[in-house]
């Protein structure tokens, strides 16, 4: 549906595979779907930018290196790169994911406008910026007062938002916007996946992560070994950067012949539908895009009950949750659900009717728009 009255919104985010990159991307294209004029600024183009539309812009920001500088500055440059384009372009909103730098250099940009711009600035928590970062006395205090600068937050779950209040004694209203996901139509067919990646009638389990540390992949393939039997499954791992610092790993646990790796895959579509389940070891997430990614194709989830996961996943009717660090709990969750392809089923059917529910888009743009709204009627802070 286009909107009667559309709005011309900047995005900053990290443009790295990650979940607040896939979020802001998407985000964009549904905007600018219901009519909208969005403006992504960034070092470089989101890597699930849209492309070759006509409301869809992106303005990169330069950064130079000067001896001046033990480390380049990032932060400057953004903020004069964003009151450039919310100048020339007359932006109503600037959406920024992530407090520091993008919330940072927002407020540093509004500043350098017209007195008669009203540049209203929403800024998105993902996670690090408050688990990470907020715990850090050399952050803290800055992250805090991009937050109570900004014209309105939110927060991709409960979780979040109640770490936010403890860690940084935040007085301002926090909203809860959950992650979305709508899934383009694949691009093979689901049986030619499954061949590509050398899979028959083994089980498929899936995990897509950028492979950081707080992912734990070294817990992921000692639960994998533990799964029994050993010859029922394949792993198939879509990673966002390189594995190779794990291939030792791969061989110390005789997992060789069984994780399949995909390295920095934009569309991840074909492997989603040709999952028989998702396995996710983290030890801390905010929301964890892709559980919700697998739900979206009738993909159970085995995870640990971190963070914002328990919101996502329905314990025992879409997935199955268990304790972080337990390589047997992940193992045992996993080896029930190959061995019963009708609870499998079941579970699948579940998790897709949530995520229709709970995490579409049709259930989270218009709460963004309506913010959007909100804050450009409240006249700014």
């Amino acid at each position: 549906m286009i909107d009667p009255a559309p709005l011309k919104i900047g995005i900053t985010c990290y443009p790295t595979v990650g979940g607040s990159g896939i979020l802001a991307a998407e985000l964009g294209a549904e905007l600018v779907a219901r009519g909208h004029e969005v403006h992504f600024i960034s070092y470089e183009k989101p890597f699930r930018l849209p492309a070759n539309h006509p409301r869809v812009f992106f303005h990169p920001v330069t950064v130079n290196t000067y001896g001046l500088f033990k480390y380049p500055d990032y932060t400057l440059p953004l903020s004069v790169r964003m009151a450039e384009v919310a100048r020339d372009h007359h932006l109503d909103i600037l959406h920024v994911h992530y407090a520091v730098p993008h919330a940072t250099a927002a407020i540093l940009a509004r500043e350098m406008l017209p007195a008669g711009h009203k540049l209203r600035i929403v800024t998105t928590l993902h996670g690090t910026d408050t688990t990470l970062l907020g715990r850090d006395p050399g952050y803290g205090p800055a992250i805090r007062h991009a937050l109570e600068r900004s014209d309105a937050i939110t927060a991709v779950s409960e979780f979040l938002r109640r770490e936010t209040i403890n860690h940084l004694g935040v007085q301002r209203p926090i909203e809860v916007i959950h992650n979305f996901f709508e899934p383009e139509a694949p691009t093979r067919p689901r049986d030619e996946v499954r061949r590509e990646l050398g899979i028959g009638a083994e089980a498929m389990i899936l995990h897509i992560s950028n492979l950081r540390p707080v992912k734990r992949i070294d817990l992921l393939l000692e639960a994998a070994a533990r799964i029994q039997p050993a010859d029922a499954f394949k792993l198939v791992i879509i990673a966002g950067e390189s594995f190779a610092p794990f291939d030792s790993d791969v061989r110390r646990l005789g997992l060789e012949g069984r994780v399949i790796v995909r390295e920095r895959i934009n569309r991840v579509e074909d492997y989603l539908q040709a999952a028989d389940l998702a396995l996710f070891s983290s030890e801390s997430e905010s929301f964890c895009l892709g559980i919700l990614e697998a739900m979206c194709f009738g993909v159970p989830s085995v995870s640990t009950a971190v963070g914002g996961i328990p919101e996502v996943i329905d314990d025992g009717v879409t997935g199955h949750l268990v304790p972080f660090g337990d390589a047997e709990a992940l193992a045992d969750a996993s080896s029930r659900l190959i061995a019963n392809p009708e609870l499998r089923k079941r579970m699948g059917t579940a998790a897709r009717a949530r995520a229709a529910q709970l995490f579409s888009a049709d259930q989270i743009v218009p709460r963004y728009l309506e913010l959007y709204r909100t804050v450009m009627d409240a006249g700014g802070r």
